[in-house]
């Protein structure tokens, strides 16, 4: 054999040696080092920026909107006019009665007076002539028929002056008269107020339902009003979280359109029912911090802060194999082989999950090629980290 076979067998024999050692080495893996960490559980979902309370503004009266005084975004205090609903024939009608009560005083009161002064004397006289005529009649000076008939004079006088009295009772200051014009005025004056819409709390206008020209009708909503108050962030969350919620736990909550401004929160609702159709439960958190940019029904991330571990042993999520919530499998290395090893888990972060029992610190957990490795096979680790 000359020289240069040798040569070339040797050089072949080499690199199947190589890669014959290489491939009983196996393959190169990454793995974690289990050691412990602080560990922070959250459940995350999405809500909306909402104010504790809202109303719905309407009407008791029907009529047709001839002002609108605000909009969308405008502020109001409490008493601010709204709208104003045509009022002429009201305004009609409290001209009619507030003409009555001016002739009640000025007019018919004054007339009622002089009518029982007239009473008065006519009542005067015809008891004079009477008693003359009945001292007549009894020294036989005069015929009975003439007395009997100034006695029938004096009863219609007397008549005529107790008429003369009640009228003027009825028409004086406080009586009957008065008092039914009064209640009319009462009665028409607030229905009247009933025309002008007025803000009944402070808050900002979120949605006008009318405009100028519209006829509003009871009990149609023409105003929603966010009323001054604490802010708040309502989110429905999975119902497998509701084990894991407590009132007063604190959050973390970021504006899908400011992410770079989170402010904290806390839980301060938690829905006593579950929603059968969605299998959701609906938490809300109070906003501590209201920022400027914080606007009604602005989308928002919720991170509830639900446990918490300054320091335990932790392991990535993406180890976990065959996860069933309270077990899973992770493939380790024991001897330079691959071995799967039931693990019990304890709180879940993010990224990170709390091993109860299973492992212990020091141990190498396979974090690469899971798919493609097997039980017992010889792999080399790259690095720990």
């Amino acid at each position: 054999m000359s020289k240069t076979k040798v040569i070339l067998l040797g050089s072949f024999l080499i690199v199947v040696g190589y890669f014959t050692f290489q491939k009983w080495q196996g393959p190169v893996v990454q793995v974690h080092l289990m050691q412990s960490a602080p560990l922070v559980q959250t459940v995350v979902a999405s809500g909306r920026v909402m104010n504790q309370a809202r109303l719905h503004v309407g009407t008791e009266v029907a009529g047709m909107i001839v002002t609108r005084h605000v909009t969308e975004g405008d502020r109001v205090e409490a008493g601010d006019v709204l709208f104003e609903l045509r009022a002429e024939t009201i305004d009609a009608q409290l001209r009619q009665v507030q003409t009555a009560l001016n002739e009640l005083s000025s007019k018919q009161r004054p007339q009622a007076e002089v009518e029982l002064e007239r009473a008065t004397i006519e009542l005067t006289q015809s008891e004079r002539e009477s008693k003359r005529r009945l001292e007549l009649w009894q020294a036989n000076l005069l015929a009975e028929e003439a007395y009997e008939q100034a006695q029938r004079l004096e009863r219609l006088a007397r008549i005529n002056h107790t008429n003369a009295q009640l009228q003027l009772a009825a028409l004086a200051v406080g009586g009957t008269e008065e008092q039914r014009l009064q209640a009319e005025l009462a009665q028409l004056q607030a229905q009247r107020d009933k025309t002008i819409i007025r803000a009944p709390s402070a808050g900002v206008i979120l949605t006008r339902f009318v405009e100028t020209g519209d006829i509003a009708q009871p009990g149609q909503t023409l105003l929603t009003v966010a009323l001054d108050g604490v802010l708040e962030v309502r989110a429905q969350l999975d119902e497998r979280n509701l084990g894991q919620l407590a009132l007063q736990q604190s959050a973390v909550i970021i504006a899908d359109a400011y992410p770079e401004k989170p402010f904290p929160a806390s839980l301060t609702f938690i829905a006593p029912a579950v929603d059968p159709e969605r299998g959701t439960i609906e938490v809300r958190l109070q906003v501590s911090d209201e920022s400027d940019f914080l606007r009604q029904d602005l989308t928002v991330s919720v991170s509830i802060e639900t446990a918490r571990r300054s320091a335990t042993l932790v392991i990535p999520n993406e180890a976990l194999q065959h996860n069933t919530g309270a077990r899973a499998q992770v493939l380790v290395v024991r001897d330079r082989q691959t071995e799967w090893q039931t693990v019990e888990l304890g709180l879940r972060g993010l990224t990170q999950t709390e091993i109860l029992r299973g492992l212990e610190p020091g141990d190498q957990v396979i974090m690469t090629a899971l798919n493609e490795l097997e039980a017992g096979q010889r792999i080399r680790v790259q690095s720990s980290r």
